[in-house]
This record gives C-alpha cells, structure tokens and sequence, in this order.
C-alpha cells in the first residue's frame, strides 16, 4: 500500500499560522527560532514557512525548555550539543563494530594452523621470506660476525 503524504515526517507541510495553532505558542516565536537557526523550516513558492512533522517536534522541545528558564541562545547549544553526542555515538558505534570485527578475524587467524598463519596475513608473506631466505626484509649481513655470510668471524 501506497504511504501517505502525512507518513512522511520530513515533508513540509504545514504552515506557520497552523504550527502556532497546533502548539498555542505565538507565530513570531516561530520566526524568531527560524531567524536565531533553531529551526530552519523549507518555504513554499510563495516564500511561506512550511515545518515538518520533525521541526514541530522539535518546537515543542524548545517551547518546554524555554517554559523551564532557558533562553533561545542556550536552547540552540543544548541541540548543538545533543547533535554532536548523536554524531559521536554513531562513530562509537561503528567503531565498535570495526573493532568487533577485526577480533573475529583475529580469532579466526589464531585458530589457523600454524603453517597457514603467515599467508593468511599477508598473501606476500611468502614472497618476503623466500626473497630474503629468512631474514628480516631490509637486513644486510655483516660480514665479520659469527653465523652470518662474508669473511670468517673471530671470537673476541
């Protein structure tokens, strides 16, 4: 079945005069909010405030923390605030959630025999070791020193 243009929470549909009704709050303190930025409403082509069903809720969010004492300026750092900790925990979350997933495949890496482990980690792995026959990729021998290539060593 077909939604509703009334479903959609994010349409704007209704107007300024029809929000201050729905709220008992005063149309300029509807503009006051659009101009301070708490609430940005779309304009129809006319140039009309058109609010969401999203920013009326908001609205009256302001509307209750304002009956509590708090001027506009603090109301709009409080949702600049509550914005941020909504952003923030998004990023924890997925965080998390990469986190999580690196330990699974640790766990899987771990569970691995041991001959398998070095090319699951990296499929080059076995190119670095046989191109270096076992030596750390970089290392040069020293000649003069026990056990490794060039002039026999001395014991001191």
């Amino acid at each position: 079945m077909p939604s509703l243009p009334l479903d959609d929470e994010n349409l704007p549909l209704f107007t300024v005069g029809q929000v201050s009704q729905m709220l008992e709050i005063q149309q300029a303190f509807l503009r006051r909010l659009d101009q301070l930025g708490v609430v940005s409403p779309d304009r129809s082509a006319g140039n009309q405030r058109r609010y969401t069903r999203r920013e009326i809720t908001v609205v009256r969010y302001v509307v209750d923390l304002v009956d509590e004492g708090m001027t506009l300026a603090a109301v709009r750092r409080v949702l600049e605030l509550e914005a941020l900790v909504r952003d923030l925990r998004a990023e924890l979350d997925a965080l998390r959630a990469a986190v999580a997933e690196r330990d699974a495949r640790l766990a899987e890496l771990s569970a691995e025999p041991p001959g398998r482990r070095g090319s699951a980690l990296s499929p080059r792995a076995d190119e670095c070791e046989s191109a270096t026959h076992g030596r750390a990729p970089n290392s040069q021998p020293r000649a003069g020193h026990p056990g490794e290539s060039g002039a026999p060593g001395r014991g001191r």
